[in-house]
């Protein structure tokens, strides 16, 4: 064998065919400028990618500079013509205290979101505070594994407590009348929260279209990191974030997905990651599942999609959207809310004579004059966000109904989503 081999090497010698040393000096010459070219091009794209980043930052902290600034005058009212005296006693009494803003700057940084829910809610799930812990979550029912109600950072959420070795095998379906039916429209919405913990590698969540306990097969689930999300042959990583399994922080990822006939969009945080235009299969139905033991999720909801905002004006004369959520029994906007915000004022820059009056609604839970209360205050968020991000004051306005206009029930937790609502009167 050695003499086969020498004699191979032998003959590449004769014919040349082994190159010299100045020929591979010259191959390591180019490698280098190939390598060092490359390494300069992602140098100057982060360069470009941190300019654009500071531009954006800018902007953002002159829009919150002009905010404090209409705060502090105290010159701002509303429809009703009531002054910041009372909007400081509301801010009070909904829990945030007279000094606070209601829309703190970390919400600005979601500033170019572009997801908007569906507005009409099928399935809802916080869980509530009413599960009791311990027990099995009473709107979902089991593929595999063990799910509990728990309490983490002080709010329920889902845990999925087994770890058989199956990377698969913790999972949950919606609890539904006829599940083995198609229970997904054509335009629908998916939104959940999902945490990882800090410097846990490989942790990960799976994002099924169809309940794998009772509906066959259908399309590719969804693969959802810390810091980035996957289906098929699409993938996509957090700008920003290290391209990792891993994260020194972790914490909470919103997770939002948009499927319009056919075309699928998953968004973490802030950030679109896929987009495919042609989605092979028909989602049926839903399946979460998780990989390890004690990982959680909350706030899960999936709506109904429905027709684009300027022909909803024109056919309707308002826009009713349940996209724009507050903390609990705050006025403070949570950053997701930043998608059908941002809808609204690419909406009314289109169109110049457009007004709004931002009339908010509650559920019938708690006290019904805090309801009020807190409608109002909620509408006025929204109204100021506009404002701040250039819309003329003169084209709003703003006021708060409380749970006294309910367009659905508020016996299921659906009908109550679907109540708790901001409105975009045109007037």
């Amino acid at each position: 064998m050695k003499t086969k081999l020498s004699l191979i090497v032998l003959l590449f010698i004769m014919s040349g065919a082994m190159p010299t040393q100045a020929q591979l000096l010259k191959r390591l010459a180019r490698h280098a400028k190939e390598k060092v070219r490359s390494e300069a091009e992602r140098r100057a794209e982060r360069r470009i990618d941190k300019g654009v980043d500071n531009a954006y930052d800018k902007a953002e902290d002159a829009i919150d500079g002009k905010a404090k600034k209409k705060e502090k005058a105290g010159n701002q009212t509303g429809n009703n013509g009531q002054g910041r005296a009372e909007d400081e006693q509301e801010n009070h009494d909904i829990g945030t205290s007279s000094g606070q803003s209601a829309t703190p700057k970390h919400n600005l940084v979601w500033s170019k979101y572009d997801f908007v829910p569906g507005d009409q809610v099928i399935f809802e799930d916080g869980p509530s505070p009413d599960e009791e812990n311990g027990e099995f979550p009473s709107r979902w029912d089991l593929y595999q594994g063990g799910a509990e109600i728990a309490e983490f950072d002080g709010e329920p959420v889902i845990t999925f407590i087994t770890d058989s070795g199956n990377m698969h095998s913790k999972g949950i379906v919606p609890y539904l009348k006829n599940p083995d039916q198609d229970y997904l429209p054509d335009v629908f919405t998916i939104e959940f929260d999902a945490y990882f913990h800090p410097d846990v590698y490989n942790e990960r969540y799976y994002l099924a279209l169809y309940d794998r306990k009772n509906q066959s097969y259908c399309c590719s689930q969804i693969a959802i990191y810390v810091n980035s999300v996957s289906c098929g042959d699409s993938e996509g990583s957090l700008k920003g974030k290290e391209r990792s399994n891993r994260d020194s922080e972790g914490g909470w990822r919103h997770i939002a997905v948009a499927y319009t006939k056919g075309k699928l969009k998953v968004y973490l945080d802030d950030q679109r990651l896929i987009n495919i235009p042609h989605f092979e299969g028909n989602p049926t139905g839903v399946t979460v599942t998780a990989t390890d033991e004690n990982m959680y999720i909350k706030n899960f909801r999936i709506a109904k999609g429905g027709v684009k905002y300027y022909d909803r004006v024109m056919t309707d004369g308002k826009i009713i959207v349940n996209g724009i959520k507050f903390d609990v029994n705050k006025a403070t906007l949570r950053p997701e809310s930043m998608g059908p915000i941002n809808r609204i004022y690419r909406l009314m820059k289109k169109q110049p004579d457009l007004k709004f009056s931002i009339e908010g609604h509650t559920d019938s839970d708690g006290d019904e004059a805090f309801n009020m209360k807190l409608s109002k205050a909620r509408a006025k968020t929204v109204m100021d966000k506009l404002i701040a991000m250039g819309i003329d004051p003169s084209r709003l306005k703003y006021t708060g109904w409380g749970e006294s206009k309910p367009i659905d029930t508020n016996a299921t937790p659906e009908g109550k989503a679907n109540n708790r609502r901001v409105e975009f009167v045109k007037f």
